[in-house]
């Protein structure tokens, strides 16, 4: 998987995990780019032994950083 790949695959993970983390919790479509990654990151981290094995993969180290980046490069 390329670098760019990588990163597109990513994303949609993240924004499957955004859509599901705006409908449990709506407050957080106001909530700031940090508070929202710091959720997701925690989201993500508990249900990673649901998602597919490549998926594990991807997310096994990422950061709330990372997460935050992609969030902001989205909404660009």
């Amino acid at each position: 998987m390329t670098e760019k790949n990588a990163s597109d695959e990513k994303r949609q993970l993240i924004n499957r995990f955004l859509i599901i983390l705006t409908k449990e919790q709506p407050q957080m479509y106001y909530a700031s780019t940090s508070e929202i990654a710091r959720s997701l990151y925690k989201m993500i981290k508990e249900h990673t032994n649901r998602l597919s094995v490549e998926e594990q993969a991807l997310v096994r180290r990422m950061s709330m950083e990372e997460i935050e980046g992609l969030l902001g490069f989205h909404a660009r």
